[in-house]
């Protein structure tokens, strides 16, 4: 894998123990298939809190580019809870993409995609496994902050149930279709630039329903028909994503 560059030696060092454990369980026939994909997500839960600093960073963003609007634009509520929708689901969505870039990076690294690749388990369901990784680490927590980012942007807090439903749903699609843009770009180095071109055409219709929801949940309108586009554009990622992802690492690691 020297087309990858050299990792920092304290994330393989914390990685290969974990990494070893899930690959030997892929690697049993005797292990049902979902006991494997569970091993998998735990072990990318068990990293991501020893490396913190990637856990926060797009929390962290999400929060700087909410509370730096009113600064620029106006401090006026009328006018901050205009442009409240665009602006939580712009931040979202570029704080999602802030850590796909690592979603296969460190496991490219010290070797154990290969090792999913080999092990005789389903790599699409081991890759959604990672998915889900990566959407409880991000995803739920900007569902979480979006309450928040909201209220400091005027909304009333009538809306937050609407918002929160919104950005959970909507960051399962952005999820879903992340892991596709990172397994495509998972041989190139310094793949940031490429991950956001192919992924942000594609969250398009993602960030357009989003925002309608959260737009009618802040004027009290019914938001159950964009809310079911968004759960739509999550069931089609659930189908298609994770197949399209595996194809993608297998072809990344020939």
């Amino acid at each position: 894998m020297s087309g990858y560059g050299s990792p920092a030696a304290g994330v393989v060092a914390q990685a290969a123990p974990l990494a070893r454990q899930a690959t030997v369980w892929a690697g049993s026939h005797q292990a049902p298939l979902l006991d494997a994909a569970r091993l998998a997500l735990a072990r990318d839960l068990q990293l991501a809190f020893r490396k913190r600093g990637q856990l926060v960073q797009p929390l962290a963003f999400f929060a700087m580019v909410t509370m730096l609007f009113p600064l620029a634009i106006s401090p006026e509520l009328a006018r901050l809870r205009e442009i409240a929708p665009g602006v939580l689901w712009a931040g979202a969505l570029l704080a999602s993409l802030l850590a796909l870039e690592f979603l296969f990076r460190d496991d490219a690294y010290d070797g154990t995609l290969e090792q999913y690749a080999l092990s005789g388990q389903s790599l699409t369901w081991l890759i959604f496994a990672k998915t889900a990784a990566h959407w409880l680490l991000t995803g739920l927590p900007l569902a979480l902050m979006a309450p928040l980012a909201a209220l400091s942007l005027g909304v009333s807090d009538a809306a937050v149930p609407g918002i929160v439903a919104s950005v959970a749903v909507g960051s399962v699609a952005l999820s879903l279709i992340g892991s596709i843009g990172a397994a495509l770009t998972l041989g190139i180095k310094r793949s940031g630039a490429l991950l956001s071109l192919l992924t942000l055409p594609l969250s398009l219709p993602v960030l357009i329903f989003g925002a309608r929801a959260t737009q009618l949940a802040i004027s009290g309108g019914p938001l159950l028909a964009p809310l079911e586009l968004l759960a739509a554009l999550a069931v089609l990622g659930v189908t298609l994503a994770p197949l399209a992802a595996a194809a993608a690492v297998r072809i990344s690691l020939e």
